[in-house]
């Protein structure tokens, strides 16, 4: 039955190799259990139940991706976006409650995108230097939350006091003289983290599947050895009950609070960090899989991208971030997988995790075990940067000018929309007006909006 359903055969796969491909997969990426809602706590969402959205997510798009779009690609919400949802809406005041309504918006926005087939303008509305330089500034951005998490990097006003940052004759404080500084190395907290990181890097490099989540579990287990940890309280637990129920964040989003000039910019970084995550894992997993056609381009494109427009609004109803197709599907693909019976048996794994929540719990109460993967999860992004036509200084410019601002202002939505509004004003400096399109005119125009009306930090 389930050879007829997904035409295994036909792609040339076996039910053995797909159910491989999809535990692999699921093992993976499995880290994003404890790190999503561990990220998401920071906008003032219960850590519990955002873990049970968080599975019920990665179990709902997964099953979709398996059963519609018959991929052997799983779903999950995304690094990157869910930083932004914790970190970058901190200057706008925005409620939590606010923010699912943005991810509610975002995906009908996607949805719409998707159904009237505008994806592919959009995604030539942005050129390849811009898109890299996305990924690179989210990957770095990553990385420096990670490092300031675990304490490898702290603020350059931490262990001073208060009068060393007072203003001459004002009450207000200063900023320090070092924004940043390197950590307390003397904490051994600090070192475990170093020690988490460098495990999973050396797994990484032995291609050991399931690289981050086994050094986050050895980091774990290293922490409760030193006292660092409490043990879990227990094994196995009901979810939908007590600490782990969805009724204090399942449909509490607040849309119309979000439907206003100063979302929009929100509203549409969203838009574009989903659309361009999914593009560039279609083709990075298609790419391994060898379901590209020959000029390059994912078959029935719209199919997993509508996949991933329905599960993020799903994931704003259940109270969780953006969500979409994850390239560590690469590694289930690698094992055999084809179809989407793979997928469907990440799903299953994701369900099976909910009665194993009590495990997850002291995870991500501890920084020094879920901050090295961030950091992990960043230099892999990081490698995006040597596509970017530096050369180039029309397309260098807004490149350089998205990576920096996204680091170094805390906020990917400063970044993007910098390097989207700077990209035509480039050209048209340069005399190059001809290698503009309308799309990317409307995107700087919209992003505009952000530094006029919006309220940037």
């Amino acid at each position: 039955m389930a050879g007829s359903l997904f035409q295994i055969e036909q792609h040339g796969s076996s039910v053995r190799r797909e159910v491989i491909g999809g535990i692999t997969t699921f093992v993976t990426m499995a880290y994003i259990i404890v790190v999503n809602p561990a990220i998401l706590a920071a906008a003032g969402i219960p850590i519990g139940p955002s873990t049970v959205a968080t599975i019920l997510t990665a179990a709902f798009g997964s099953l979709l991706m398996g059963l519609y779009a018959n991929r052997p690609i799983a779903v999950a919400p995304y690094m990157g976006e869910n930083a932004f949802i914790a970190f970058g809406l901190v200057a706008l005041g925005a409620t939590w409650e606010q923010r699912l309504g943005s991810v509610f918006v975002a995906g009908v926005v996607f949805l719409l995108l998707t159904v009237f087939q505008v994806r592919s303008k959009l995604a030539n509305a942005i050129s390849p230097s811009l898109k890299y330089s996305f990924a690179a500034g989210i990957g770095l951005f990553l990385a420096f939350i990670g490092l300031y998490e675990t304490g490898i990097v702290t603020s350059g006003a931490a262990g001073l006091p208060p009068a060393a940052l007072l203003s001459m004759g004002q009450q207000l404080l200063r900023a320090p003289d070092v924004p940043v500084k390197i950590g307390a190395f003397h904490d051994p907290r600090v070192l475990l983290a170093i020690a988490g990181f460098a495990a999973i890097v050396v797994l990484m490099m032995r291609r050991a599947p399931g690289a981050i989540l086994i050094g986050m579990g050895a980091t774990a287990v290293a922490g409760y050895g030193m006292g660092f940890a409490p043990a879990p309280e227990s094994v196995v637990a009901m979810p939908f009950t007590g600490a782990y129920s969805l009724a204090p964040i399942a449909l509490h989003l607040d849309v119309p609070g979000v439907l206003t000039v100063t979302f929009l910019p929100v509203l549409l970084t969203l838009v574009l960090m989903s659309f361009l995550d999914t593009l560039g894992t279609l083709v990075g997993v298609g790419a391994a899989g060898n379901m590209l056609d020959k000029d390059g381009n994912f078959p029935q494109v719209e199919k997993p991208m509508l996949v991933d427009a329905v599960t993020c609004i799903f994931a704003s109803l259940v109270g969780t971030s953006t969500s979409g197709a994850y390239i560590e599907s690469a590694t289930g693909i690698r094992e055999g997988a084809r179809t989407g019976l793979a997928a469907v048996v990440t799903a299953v794994l994701f369900l099976a995790s909910l009665f194993l929540l009590p495990i997850v719990a002291p995870l991500q109460q501890a920084p020094y075990i879920y901050g090295p993967a961030l950091v992990a999860v960043g230099m892999l992004m990081v490698g995006s940067m040597r596509k970017i036509e530096f050369d180039d200084l029309t397309e260098a410019l807004p490149a350089f000018a998205c990576i920096t601002l996204m680091v170094f202002t805390y906020n990917i939505a400063n970044g993007l929309t910098a390097g989207l509004v700077l990209y035509p004003l480039g050209k048209i400096a340069a005399g190059r007006v001809r290698e503009l399109n309308w799309g990317s005119i409307v995107l700087a125009l919209l992003c505009l909006t952000y530094f006029l009306f919006g309220l940037p930090h």
